[in-house]
């Protein structure tokens, strides 16, 4: 910019001392009986207003011509840091994508070992039906929570298949805080990691619960399970691949707007909460 300020300085003295050169000339071929003064000296006010018109309208120029070029450049600027953002989303979910494709086809393997042919195939159904849904979401477009839950509930029934005599699951959510918006495939790694660390890690029991409120203009959402009362304390290092993950989602999709909190609720129980900014639009 400061090159260019020089150049247009440089450009527009020497346009105006060619511009009074010949304007002098002009008037000494037409007006030479009216005994003009056509010193330099005594026409250097005339010359320096010309110098700064001609200045004046070539920074106006520049000024316009940097302004668009600005734009111009944060237009790209977004497009790229859109593109990268929305390819940093898709790699973080589908990092999930295996963990849980491997945990169930080996569920669906055992089923086999154990001549449970309609469950296994009932598994396989499901688990068809939920990777074509996931694998067409786009993980930068948010969906309902309501639309989120329906999801969830083709990856409950292959859970259910593995776990139906050990494993409640309760959802506690208002229907006008259903409308609201989330991240897709948001809640899955949550309540994937709660069967995975509740029932998989105890021998009774286990309930999972799924909640939602709207808290002014914040959504929160927590899930919630039973776990073995001797691992209650602080978590280790590295919460996993799919905690780990929606922290990251969040994070990338919403900057520090978006909060996300695991660990140890009280004796026997562990929380996951997600905390957002409330949309519905």
């Amino acid at each position: 910019m400061i090159y260019n300020v020089i150049m247009c300085f440089l450009i527009s003295a020497f346009v105006s001392v060619a511009d009074f050169f010949l304007t002098m000339e002009f008037y000494k071929t037409f007006y030479v009986a009216d005994n003009l003064n056509f010193s330099v000296g005594d026409n250097i006010k005339e010359l320096f207003m010309c110098w700064a018109v001609y200045f004046g309208w070539s920074i106006v120029f520049l000024t316009l011509l940097y302004s668009f070029d600005v734009r111009d450049r944060e237009r790209r600027l977004a497009a790229v840091r859109e593109e990268a953002l929305s390819a940093q989303m898709r790699a973080l979910r589908y990092q999930v994508n295996p963990h849980f494709l491997f945990n169930t086809l080996n569920s669906i393997a055992g089923l086999i070992e154990e001549g449970s042919a309609t469950r296994a195939e009932r598994m396989v159904l499901s688990l068809s039906t939920f990777l074509r849904t996931t694998l067409t979401l786009d993980p930068f477009h948010d969906v309902r929570l309501s639309e989120e839950l329906t999801l969830q509930e083709e990856y409950l029934e292959i859970e259910h298949e593995r776990f139906s005599d050990r494993m409640t699951f309760h959802i506690d959510i208002p229907d006008d805080v259903r409308h609201a918006l989330v991240p897709s495939l948001i809640l899955q790694p949550l309540i994937e990691n709660a069967i995975k660390h509740g029932v998989g890690a105890m021998a009774g029991k286990v309930s999972i619960s799924l909640s939602a409120r709207r808290e002014t203009d914040r959504l929160r959402v927590i899930v919630e399970n039973d776990m073995p009362m001797e691992t209650v304390g602080p978590k280790p290092a590295g919460m996993g691949v799919g905690l780990k993950n929606v922290a990251d989602r969040l994070r990338a999709r919403f900057q520090d707007d978006g909060r996300f909190s695991a660990g140890p609720a009280a004796p026997g129980v562990y929380r996951a909460a997600l905390d957002m900014p409330w949309r519905t639009e």
